[in-house]
């Protein structure tokens, strides 16, 4: 079986890690790669914009499944464009995917149906946002963009003078060109983040295990959003009671919803949860599998991802029970000093062949030059380790990465430390309760 993931990160660089288990498939291919995948998969570099050529080389190299990994192609609609040539893809279709390529579209969606998420107000006026702005309560406030920006378009801001300082830069200065041309501002939520991908067919859901990423570039999530600079799972505060009132009230209620707006949803819904002392809201969705959560979910993942995958294009989910691996998984992102602001590529990564071979690196901004790799990404390497469990992990994947340098090399060094800390807390607290008990 020939299989096609299309995308050139780090989530891509793991689905075809984790889509090579499968023992029917026989050649895997990438659009456009890196300098890692290129190892596993034979690598074209055609443009993701260029439908027709993509589905040209479908063709020519009888590619029987196309997995999608970036959520730009799938915003343009590449599934309606593959169905309409009846070419088996993974993914949702264009107005499903609106889900993550309008915030206003989604907030309001949530708004109508009851779906917890922060209170907001959504704009195309620039003079309209500033008003509602200025009459809010001084105090922290998001604002965010109404397009997709690389996961970079949620501006969290201490104060309001900073906040119109946002909307300026979006609305204005347009940094993120036309996908700020509209916004959504919201109340801060506080609490602890948490992901959970949910696979649908349209009527029936898996959930892969929690995870929990870390956005912000410096310790103690400190600094500018970026695309994710590191993750682990299963994060311990996603406790089951907090699981089920997930699912009962976020999950269950817009699967539904959009079958009532008449939507057919097949593939990943990303559910970027914010649990707050008042229960789980919604921070955002998005509609393919999360960079960098896809590198510990994956690996702790035993059922075959590709059985998944096409049975969620043949509307055949229910057959399919998930099961995952005991232990943890930790991923720490390796980026280019400047990120996610200006940064410079080609800087030689060297020590990758001294990391211990139970580790994995799933590469993202990468590419071979002769027979060296270099960079040429602002995220460049996700560093991966599983363990028994979280704080194993967390002393394996750290002594992973102390082995691997290029020029300028920057990552966060607390990945998954306040989840440690939660643990020794419960782990505490159980035994001052066993032993009153006793």
């Amino acid at each position: 079986m020939k299989v096609l993931v299309l995308g050139g990160g780090g989530r891509e660089h793991a689905l075809i890690w984790k889509l090579s288990q499968n023992p029917e498939v026989n050649a895997l291919y990438c659009i456009p790669g890196n300098g890692g995948i290129c190892e596993q998969a034979i690598c074209a570099d055609i443009p993701l914009t260029d439908f027709r050529a993509i589905m040209q080389f479908v063709r020519v190299y009888e590619i029987d499944f196309t997995v999608v990994g970036p959520e730009q192609p799938l915003v343009d609609g590449i599934v309606d464009a593959f169905q309409a040539e009846r070419l088996p893809i993974f993914g949702p279709m264009r107005r499903a995917a609106r889900l993550e390529g309008s915030k206003i579209f989604a907030k309001q969606l949530m708004q109508k149906y009851g779906i917890p998420t922060a209170a907001f107000g959504a704009f195309d006026q620039y003079a309209d946002a500033r008003r509602y702005l200025d009459a809010l309560p001084e105090g922290p406030v998001v604002v965010k963009a109404d397009g997709l920006a690389a996961g970079k378009g949620s501006l969290v801001c201490p104060d309001k003078a900073s906040a119109r300082q946002a909307l300026e830069q979006l609305m204005q200065d347009r940094i993120f060109q036309e996908a700020g041309s509209r916004v959504v501002i919201e109340e801060f939520m506080e609490g602890e983040e948490a992901s959970l991908f949910v696979l649908t067919d349209g009527t029936d859901y898996v959930t892969l295990l929690p995870a929990q990423d870390f956005k912000r570039v410096y310790d103690n999530d400190q600094g500018k959003n970026t695309g994710g600079m590191g993750s682990y799972a299963p994060t311990p505060f996603v406790t089951p009671p907090v699981y089920q009132t997930v699912i009962r009230t976020i999950v269950e209620p817009t699967l539904e919803a959009l079958q009532r707006e008449g939507i057919v949803y097949r593939g990943v819904l990303y559910c970027g949860l914010m649990l707050t002392a008042d229960g789980p809201r919604v921070v955002e969705f998005n509609c393919r599998f999360g960079d960098p959560e896809t590198q510990v979910v994956l690996p702790l993942l035993e059922t075959d991802l590709l059985e998944m995958l096409m049975a969620i294009q043949r509307g055949e989910l229910r057959r399919i029970k998930v099961r995952n691996r005991s232990g943890a998984a930790v991923c720490v992102v390796l980026a280019s000093g400047g990120y996610p602001d200006a940064y410079e590529k080609g800087k030689v990564i060297q020590g990758l062949d001294q990391v211990p071979d139970d580790v994995l690196i799933f590469h993202a901004g990468t590419q071979k030059v002769g027979e060296r790799l270099v960079t040429s990404g602002g995220r460049v390497l996700g560093v991966t380790a599983l363990e028994e469990n979280l704080e194993k992990a967390v002393n394996k994947v750290y002594q992973a990465v102390d082995k691997i340098s290029f020029e300028k090399m920057h990552y966060r060094r607390d990945i998954a430390r306040k989840a440690i800390e939660f643990l020794k807390q419960q782990s505490a607290t159980a035994s001052e309760e066993n032993e009153s008990i006793n």
